[in-house]
């Protein structure tokens, strides 16, 4: 008897070639649902309609079809016990050797800002993911592909093994229960509170993008996955040349993107070890990038770039006269392409929308995680309180300006703007006193006039008399992580 596949599928990619070649090849009987039906039999391939091999009519608008005993008996049996076998005989059930199926667009679905909550909910699907929970554990005696890029593997099996070797299934069903788990976790995310931050679960699944040659240090293994059926974020980003990304790229790529999302004013971020070196904005993408290099050149020396602009030829030549790991914008002049060409070894990516991310944050701790709402707010000017002076429009764009990039600094964090760039920058240290001092020592003269920002309050006067003995015309700063800012004008 011939071997029997199941073909139902949401994404027909691949799906006809498949077909074509199970039929022609290795004289395989196919049966199918709804439109993977339709679709082969408009290409000529033979298919029975699952309806008409289960003798059962799709109801329900199509809600239920390939729940019967006749498709989960065949997926099921388990092919070396005799009473299985027997179970099969007496029922007219044939073995399946083939299930290839894929979900309900649910994600891709949600996705769009405008979806009903009852369409979405019709995008569960329910059949597939039996289908394929049920193939994936019965690994020892068939195969499951559940994506399109599985198809030339599962062909190659054939020409080569007749019968696709257990190694190759068992693979086979672990991708698929990993398709169902995030899938899943779509939906639960979906349903959830809308602050998931604080759900009874929270689910966090990825699909492999690569592995990494090593982690934050040569000795520690790593990999890098994406979340979502499809890829996204960084998983999406084109890379137009250079070498293979690290993991600590990667770490700061993210940085660089977090605050050039910040601004719409074409901007540009210099970023080492996460935190930014150089961040300005500018009349064109080539001012901002050489205010935000010349704000810190020393530290700009090996620095992940972020644009926000296309790149322009003058951008190009800017970033050819230094030595930079990185550089991500959403898109590229072909003339500056051949500009950047010339560093052969850069690494440059084109990533379209640079303003996305994840609406929470995860972080691991023994034993478990930690997870909170992504901090990404608008800044509500009319929450600020003004303790002393009034600032000017000026004043307070800047102001805003310092706050944003500060956000992106690690505390104790310490900001020294004006003109919108970065004059000083203290970051990381373990009192603001010491982040106050480094970062006007950077700011130099240049910090007489100019505008300071930290992460945090400042509990005691030192740092506000230092920052008035530099000349700093206005500082904001958020009381106990607090959405009012404090604003002081020349240190009174």
């Amino acid at each position: 008897m011939s071997r029997l596949a199941l073909l139902s599928t949401s994404d027909k990619t691949g799906i006809v070639e498949l077909g074509r070649a199970l039929v022609e090849e290795f004289g395989f009987e196919i049966i199918s649902s709804g439109g993977t039906a339709a679709a082969l039999k408009a290409a000529n391939v033979p298919v029975t309609k699952v309806s008409d091999y289960t003798r059962s009519p799709e109801i329900l608008g199509g809600r239920v079809k390939t729940l019967h005993p006749r498709i989960h008996g065949g997926i099921l049996a388990r092919q070396d016990l005799a009473e299985d076998l027997a179970d099969l005989d007496i029922n007219d059930i044939r073995p399946i050797a083939l299930v290839v199926v894929n979900l309900y667009p649910f994600e891709q679905t949600i996705a769009r800002p405008d979806v009903a909550f009852a369409e979405a909910i019709e995008q569960i699907d329910i059949g597939g993911p039996a289908m394929i929970r049920a193939a994936a554990k019965n690994f020892a005696h068939l195969t499951v592909l559940c994506s399109p890029t599985q198809y030339e593997g599962y062909l190659d099996q054939l020409r080569q093994f007749d019968n696709p070797t257990i190694e190759f299934r068992k693979d086979c069903a672990v991708r698929a229960f990993q398709h169902t788990s995030q899938y899943d976790a779509a939906i639960v995310s979906y349903l959830s509170s809308e602050d998931s931050a604080e759900a009874a679960t929270f689910r966090l699944s990825g699909s492999i993008v690569q592995a990494l040659r090593y982690g934050e240090n040569p000795h520690q293994p790593a990999a890098w996955y994406h979340t979502g059926s499809e890829a996204s974020g960084w998983a999406a980003a084109e890379k137009i040349q250079g070498k293979e990304l690290s993991y600590n790229n990667l770490v700061d790529l993210e940085a660089t993107r977090r605050i050039i999302a910040e601004f719409t004013d074409p901007a540009a971020v210099i970023v080492k070890h996460t935190n930014p070196c150089g961040v300005a904005l500018g009349e064109s993408l080539s001012a901002a990038y050489e205010k935000a290099f010349n704000a810190d050149s020393t530290s700009a020396f090996g620095g992940i770039v972020a644009l926000n602009r296309s790149i322009d030829p003058a951008t190009a030549t800017a970033l050819t006269k230094t030595f930079l790991e990185c550089i991500v914008a959403p898109d590229i002049d072909p003339e500056a392409r051949e500009i950047l060409a010339a560093k052969s070894k850069l690494r440059v990516l084109l990533l379209p929308d640079l303003n996305q991310g994840e609406p929470q944050t995860v972080r691991s701790i023994a034993g478990g995680f930690l997870v909170q709402a992504s901090d990404n707010q608008p800044i509500d000017l009319a929450k600020w309180q003004v303790v002393s002076g009034q600032p000017t429009e000026t004043q307070l764009a800047e102001l805003v300006f310092a706050w944003k990039v500060a956000k992106h600094v690690k505390s104790n964090a310490i900001v020294v703007t004006s003109d919108r760039t970065t004059l000083g920058i203290g970051a990381g240290q373990m009192n603001r006193v010491g982040s106050v001092k480094l970062a006007l020592e950077q700011a130099g003269d240049k910090a007489n006039g100019a505008f300071l920002a930290s992460d945090g309050f400042f509990p005691f006067d030192d740092s506000v008399r230092q920052a008035a003995t530099a000349g700093i015309a206005a500082r904001s700063s958020s009381p106990e992580a607090a959405c009012a800012m404090r604003i002081r004008c020349s240190g009174k």
